[in-house]
């Protein structure tokens, strides 16, 4: 049975906050049920918006209550990021190379050597930007599309650590520049919303105020305490009110993320705010079954959607109901296993240590170049068989030998 352990997506006023894993379990369950069954919940793609708030939130108030102390470090910072992001992405990337060296084409494969390197690299959201108008099938083929996600959020911690020290040394202050920061990358978001909707979803600009919510409510907090009773129990339920609404009402066809994502927004910030023992919480976000999906729901992210992408590419289709409930089955044993045999023995284990984040740096570096290899050599030896296979089949169907009844080639 999964364990949290003490001090797993803490934040450090608090202390283990059952409730937010709570809430990742909502955010990440929202998106797996948008991806794999869109008409269930179609505003299922704002789980993302909340993991940022929620990433920002807890990662900010690490850094802020380190400068409060005097004893942050930029390397510390990194190392524990590094422990923490890359032990399941690396397991993702390479099952990825595996898989696409077996199912993929020649042309298939190199693209997908560019989006290991891109993901690698962190910077898959630039990359399926510079992308817009050649992605096919509206990106249900890319089997690692979801990591621009990863690369909005680690593009934010390159500048946002530094900016925050920054700001600490001078004296500013924290509550100021933040917002005006965050005030900045929502005009942003929508002016470019408006220009050009692909652009505004994937540009680091566009999101950054998403964290700068999060770690606005850290700060907030850190400086002035926490709710009170009545204010909390309000915050709680108007937080999950603004999620469910979310939920129901925003839809993939709309100038996304816009004025619009404020909704899921404030509502994330909302529930966080309300604390740990606010009226609702406890149900819904504390129970067990929300916890122990809210702990394994970074490797869930990452697993589930190459397998939903890989079905479709084998399928060349969307697959059957049972095929998809099959698929996120296989992701959920997928997460689990990533988490109490990759996660936790890294995190939290003997191999808890600074050292660690070299070789695992070491080795995403080797994906990347990896990838990088697979691209410019158009496709791993062995998938220019498939590719032949794959111009050879139209012309066996035609002529009418070696067909299937659905004619596909045999």
């Amino acid at each position: 049975m999964l364990q949290r352990q003490q001090g797993s997506g803490s934040a450090v006023q608090h202390g283990y906050r059952s409730d937010i894993d709570g809430l990742r379990a909502v955010a990440v369950l929202s998106v797996v049920i948008f991806h794999a069954f869109p008409t269930w919940l179609p505003g299922g793609l704002v789980g993302v918006d909340i993991f940022f708030v929620i990433s920002g939130y807890l990662i900010s108030g690490h850094i802020l209550q380190q400068l409060h102390d005097d004893r942050f470090s930029i390397f510390d910072f990194y190392s524990r990021r590094i422990r923490r992001i890359f032990p399941a992405l690396i397991a993702v990337l390479l099952f990825c190379l595996c898989v696409g060296w077996i199912a993929l084409s020649a042309a298939d494969n190199r693209e997908l050597g560019e989006h290991v390197a891109g993901g690698a690299g962190f910077v898959a959201n630039l990359l399926f930007w510079f992308e817009i108008g050649s992605q096919k099938d509206g990106g249900i083929s890319n089997p690692l599309l979801h990591l621009w996600s990863l690369g909005v959020e680690e593009q934010f911690y390159i500048v946002w650590p530094l900016a925050a020290w920054i700001a600490w040394r001078r004296g500013m202050n924290v509550i100021k520049t933040i917002a005006v920061v965050a005030l900045v990358s929502m005009i942003a978001n929508l002016v470019i919303v408006y220009l050009d909707r692909t652009t505004a979803f994937y540009l680091p600009i566009t999101r950054f105020w998403e964290l700068l919510a999060g770690a606005a409510l850290a700060e907030l907090e850190r400086s002035r305490g926490n709710l009170s009773k009545p204010a909390a129990n309000a915050a709680a339920i108007s937080g999950i009110v603004l999620l469910v609404l979310s939920f129901a009402l925003i839809r993939e066809k709309q100038a996304f993320p816009g004025i619009i994502a404020a909704a899921p927004v404030l509502g994330a910030v909302l529930v966080i705010a309300a604390g740990r023992t606010a009226f609702l919480k406890q149900a819904i976000f504390s129970n067990p079954i929300a916890i122990a999906v809210g702990l394994i729901s970074y490797p869930l992210y990452l697993w589930h959607w190459p397998l939903l992408s890989f079905g479709y590419i084998v399928e060349k289709d969307t697959p059957a109901l049972s095929v998809r409930i099959g698929l996120l089955a296989a992701g959920f044993a997928l997460a689990a296993l990533t988490y109490l045999l990759i996660e936790k023995p890294i995190r939290f284990g003997r191999f808890r240590k600074s050292a660690v984040a070299v070789p695992l740096f070491a080795v995403m570096t080797a994906i990347g170049v990896a990838g990088y290899w697979v691209a410019e050599r158009d496709g791993l030896p062995g998938s220019s068989v498939r590719r032949d296979m794959a111009q050879i089949g139209p012309v066996l169907q035609k002529d009418g030998r070696h067909a299937t009844r659905d004619g596909s080639p045999l």
